[in-house]
């Protein structure tokens, strides 16, 4: 009799063990997914909008068993901060397609930089060196220095500048006095 309830006791551990680590593995994966600034079109007033889903309420209710999408900021916020969040249903059907970091990426896909030729669209680099962009007046951006709603006006306006390119420019315009010019020798 002792040997049994030993043995159904530890069947019962095992399998909350085993469901905690499913429920688990469901909330972390809906914690992740939900992460990362989205572009959508704002349903109200039809321009792009960045926006953020909150990914902690994401991994709760998916531990739970659940799904839940809410946003948690909104490049139109304050201002339309009670809105009815109509532009969820764009971040479900869009899925990682509206991810920023995703859209920039695409948007790199096959592009070179404007410096030095080299491609800039091999994601694996971007790990630690984003690529850049020179803006239409001859200044190269970082990615930090762009609102993400404004991605549309920026892919039309602005062409793709290496990491290694951005760095050397943004010297050789802060700091002029430093830099000599040299020409090439082959």
């Amino acid at each position: 009799m002792g040997t049994a309830m030993v043995v159904f006791i530890l069947s019962l551990s095992g399998l909350a063990v085993c469901m905690t680590v499913i429920m688990s593995v469901r909330g972390v994966r809906a914690y992740w997914q939900a992460r990362g600034k989205r572009l959508v079109t704002c349903p109200e007033n039809h321009c792009a909008a960045a926006v953020k889903l909150d990914a902690q309420g994401a991994g709760i209710r998916a531990f739970r068993g659940g799904i839940y999408h809410c946003l948690q900021d909104c490049s139109r916020w304050p201002e339309m901060r009670d809105c009815a969040q109509d532009c969820l249903s764009q971040v479900e059907t869009l899925g990682q397609g509206c991810l920023v970091r995703n859209i920039v990426a695409g948007w790199y896909q096959g592009k070179s930089c404007v410096y030095c030729h080299k491609p800039v669209d091999s994601a694996a680099e971007w790990t630690g060196h984003m690529p850049a962009l020179l803006a239409p007046d001859s200044k190269t951006v970082s990615w930090g220095d762009v609102p993400a709603e404004k991605l549309p006006e920026i892919f039309a306006t602005h062409k793709p500048v290496c990491w290694s390119c951005h760095v050397a420019e943004t010297f050789r315009r802060e700091h002029a006095d430093l830099v000599t010019d040299r020409a090439a020798r082959w």
